[in-house]
Parts: C-alpha cells; sequence; structure tokens
C-alpha cells in the first residue's frame, strides 16, 4: 500500500497504546522489580553500565571489556544519573524498552496483515507478551531486547519504504547489539537488487550503521589491543562456532525454538496450512519478513558461542505476526480453539521447565535460581561473621560475582571469593591447596532426564564443546573433607553450602 494511502495515527495515539503495554508490563513483574541481577547482568552490564555513570568510562574496567557497543549500558547510566542506581529503577528501564519493543510489534502486525480478515496484530502482540522468552527477557538488563525493538523498528520502517528513517534506527541498532549488523545489510541487498538505475542508489542509505560501529570498535582495539575487546572472547564468539558441527546444531537449535519449542507448533502447523491458502503470506512484505527472520537465524548461529535463546528475540514478533495471520486461515471455531491452544502452551512455558537443558533464562527458572543465590549470599554472611577474616568462600561464576560486588543485590560487603570455573574434578582439585572455609554448589544445567550423564551424550559434546562432568555436593565435599550444612531446592534448582568442621564449633 503506498504511503499516501496510509490512515494518518495521532501521537497520542501512540503514545497511549505504548502506555498501555507498559503498565501491563510493570504489573505483571511487579513482584520481580526488587529481584537482584542474574548472571550476565552480573558478569558484564550492570558493571560496564556503573562504569560509565560513575567514572565515564565507555569500555568497561570493572569487567572484561568485550565487542559489544556501549548502547544499552549508556542508556542505564542515563536513567540512574536521573532517578539514581537501583535495581527497580534498572527493571522499569528494560521494561520501557520491552513496551516500545510490544509497541512497534503490534504496528509491524498491521502492517502485514494489511488485506487480512479481523485484527491478527492484536492476537501477535498477546503471544509475543505472553511468550516467555520475551516476559523474562523484558525486565532483564541485557542487550536482546533492546536490539529486538531497533530491528523490527528498522524492519517496519522499511516496508513502510521510508528508506532513510530505517537506515536511521539500523545505525542505532548496531550501537545497541554488534549482530545487528545483518539488518541493514539485508534490507540494502533488497534495495540494490530490487530497484532499478538511479533508485539503486537508495541502498548507500544502508551504509549509514557501519562508521558507528566502526569508530566502537576502533577505540576498543585502541584500549584494549583487541578488536574483539579480548582473544577470549572472539575465540568462543566468533571462531568457535564457524566449525560446521557447531554451526549446524545452534542452527537446528534456533529452528527448533523458533518453530517448534514452547508450544510454537501449533503455529507453525497454522503457518503451513494457510501458505498455500492465503497470497497475502507469499508477497513481498512477507517476503522481506521471512528473509529477515532467516537472516537472524543464521547470524545468531554462526556468532555466539553460548546459544543462548534470547538472540533470537528480534526473529520472534515476525514469527508471532505470522502465526496469528495463518489463523485467520482456519474456520472459526478451529481458529479460537488453536490459539487459546497456543496461548496456553506459552503462558505455561512461563512456570513449567521443558525436559532437556535450557538456559534458565528463557522463562521463570531465573527467578529461581536468583533465589538460591540470594539464599546462599544470606547464609554466607551469617556465618562469615564466625571465622577470622569472614571466611573464604569457593565457587563458580555468576556466585562470585554475587559475593564480591554490593552493587548487584546479594550481600553488605564484599565477601573473600576464589572462582572456579566449573565444578568438574579437575577445578575441584586445585581447591585442596587452598581451603576454602566454605564452598557454594550449584546446579548449572537443568537436565532432568540425565541426559548428560549419558555416555554417547557426554563423548560427543566433550569433543566437540570441551565438556567436562560436575561433581555433586556430596562428591565435593567428600573429595574436600567438608560437609554439606545447607541445602536449598527451588522449582527443581538446588544448591549446597559446604562447610569446615571448624565452623561446627
Amino acid at each position: 500500500m503506498p504511503p499516501a494511502a496510509r490512515l494518518r495515527v495521532r501521537f497520542r495515539s501512540y503514545v497511549l497504546a505504548f502506555g498501555a503495554i507498559a503498565v501491563f508490563l510493570i504489573l505483571a513483574h511487579g513482584s520481580l522489580l526488587q529481584l537482584p541481577f542474574y548472571w550476565d547482568e552480573t558478569g558484564q552490564f550492570v558493571p560496564a553500565s556503573l562504569d560509565i555513570l560513575r567514572t565515564g568510562a565507555w569500555i568497561p574496567v570493572s569487567t572484561v571489556p568485550n565487542v559489544h557497543p556501549p548502547g544499552v549500558m549508556a542508556y542505564l547510566a542515563f536513567v540512574w544519573s536521573i532517578f539514581g542506581y537501583s535495581i527497580p529503577a534498572t527493571r522499569i528501564a528494560m521494561l520501557l524498552i520491552a513496551a516500545f519493543g510490544g509497541l512497534v510489534t503490534f504496528l509491524l502486525g498491521i502492517e502485514l496483515s494489511r488485506g487480512a480478515m479481523g485484527a491478527p496484530a492484536f492476537a501477535a502482540l498477546a503471544l509475543l507478551c505472553v511468550s516467555p522468552l520475551f516476559f523474562a527477557q523484558s525486565m532483564l538488563a541485557q542487550l536482546d531486547m533492546p536490539a529486538m525493538c531497533f530491528s523490527i523498528l528498522a524492519l517496519l520502517l522499511f516496508l513502510q519504504n521510508r528508506i532513510r528513517e530505517s537506515a536511521i534506527a539500523c545505525m542505532i541498532l548496531v550501537l545497541v547489539k554488534e549482530t545487528g549488523i545483518v539488518a541493514p545489510a539485508l534490507f540494502g541487498c533488497w534495495v540494490f537488487f530490487e530497484r532499478k538505475g538511479q533508485r539503486k542508489l537508495e541502498a548507500l542509505w544502508f551504509l549509514l550503521p557501519i562508521p558507528g560501529l566502526a569508530i566502537w570498535l576502533m577505540a576498543l582495539h585502541h584500549a584494549t589491543g583487541h578488536w574483539f575487546g579480548n582473544a577470549a572472547f572472539a575465540a568462543y564468539n566468533v571462531r568457535e562456532p564457524l566449525h560446521p558441527v557447531r554451526f549446524l546444531l545452534a542452527f537446528a537449535r534456533r529452528l527448533y525454538y523458533v518453530f517448534i519449542g514452547t508450544g510454537h507448533f501449533i503455529g507453525t502447523l497454522a503457518l503451513v496450512w494457510a501458505l498455500r491458502r492465503m497470497p497475502l503470506l507469499r508477497e513481498r512484505p512477507w517476503r522481506v519478513a521471512g528473509s529477515f527472520v532467516l537472516a537472524q537465524l543464521l547470524v545468531v548461529s554462526a556468532l555466539g558461542g553460548a546459544v543462548l535463546e534470547r538472540y533470537v528475540l528480534p526473529a520472534l514478533p515476525v514469527v508471532y505476526i505470522a502465526f496469528a495471520v495463518s489463523l485467520r486461515a482456519l474456520p472459526p471455531r478451529t481458529r479460537q480453539l488453536t490459539l487459546a491452544a497456543l496461548v496456553a502452551c506459552l503462558v505455561a512455558a512461563n512456570f513449567v521447565n521443558p525436559i532437556y537443558p535450557f538456559p534458565f533464562e528463557n522463562n521463570l527458572a531465573f527467578v529461581s535460581f536468583v533465589g538460591l543465590e540470594e539464599s546462599a549470599a544470606n547464609m554466607v554472611e551469617e556465618h562469615g561473621g564466625e571465622v577470622p577474616g569472614g571466611g573464604l568462600v569457593a565457587t563458580a561464576f555468576p556466585l562470585t560475582n554475587a559475593l564480591r560486588n554490593p552493587d548487584l543485590g546479594f550481600v553488605q560487603a564484599p565477601r573473600k571469593v576464589i572462582e572456579i570455573t566449573d565444578f568438574s574434578r579437575a577445578e575441584i582439585e586445585k581447591l585442596k591447596s587452598q581451603t576454602p572455609d566454605m564452598v557454594l554448589v550449584y546446579q548449572r544445567a537443568w537436565d532432568p532426564l540425565h541426559l548428560l550423564d549419558r555416555p554417547a551424550v557426554g563423548d560427543f559434546l566433550a569433543r566437540q564443546y570441551g565438556y567436562e562432568p560436575e561433581m555433586g555436593a556430596d562428591q565435593i565435599a567428600q573429595t574436600l573433607s567438608m560437609r554439606v550444612a545447607r541445602r536449598w531446592r527451588r522449582r527443581g534448582l538446588t544448591m549446597e553450602l559446604l562447610e569446615r568442621e571448624l565452623l561446627e564449633r
């Protein structure tokens, strides 16, 4: 539809829609606004944001620098400079970004459903808001939710033929997350190969994001000597994922999560049914949107050693819009039942963990993990007064950061910590010569079927990923001549405190 034919929407309407989404998200997360920081928040993003706030250091000094641009960290530092540094301020700041993402998803839903019956944009927004990945990530101080917002905004503007504005959105996107460069590259290709003559030059607008990202990389290289901030980060996130086996497994995992997991198979079946029955889904806007999803999945499969599902967030709004539009091809009764089943699966997936290993941040399991960290940190502080110097604690990341840094919401004062990589036998053996007073052991992987204990699985992971089996708390206690003094459990996750006999007296 040409731009002249579009209905003009008052700015007030956008504000009201944004406000309604923001109120819903903040109320839905109300009980979690005081939740201390989780995993990569503690290791990278919150310390880096505090560096900007307190010292003006755009390249982190209190944590290891890496290639991630400082856009989100600068945003948090700005918020804290106005409202003061606090966990609730951080959570609300991120929820406002998520609300903006919800608004843009709704607008994109309208754009992609032009010609479809009903109002699929509302269903798409509802699916996004109740989906476990969006719900969990919307409050976390990480890069992927903001990256989703500006990716979808750039796509929306591109489909509206607002090339310059789309390029500006892409410029902001790459300053939020470097892998966002895939969006301007894709849109530039669409313009170049679709248009003729002088109009091909409009593709040059999508070179606009390059200077900003290049300046950041040069500053990073000047400060650290590495284009990616440090050599270990580059190896783990750039070189190793390009191994053919790793790439194919990562891509298969992306496809599974986007089109099968958390109940998505219901929407995928509807989409397959609708593709032959709805010409709308084969028109140019959907070809562009489909290429956008594919490009996102390919890039995050080729880059990123952790293979975290949050990396696919920019693709999810398009997928949910596709599901919502496809439902219009079904008979009314079937459509209602299918939508209800999909919503029920998404809501349940917030609370019900899958039967296979997954990152805790994919749903509300991360809340349970942080709760275990809080319990353990409180016990460490309580027992720290019973030994000279407060006691020496050994554990692995992210608990190490939680105990060292009072800013993260777990301890009142820094604790003395020995950091180990994991709870493998080799790492535990190193502790024998360091004699910690306490050891905190926690469940690093969700594995109810004990898949990682099976020789075939363990051997394959060892060959491809360097996986080493981890020892349980009782085995570690026996190895270090300690005892399991306390064990906490939450929603299937466990954490144990090991102590030396000295603390019994």
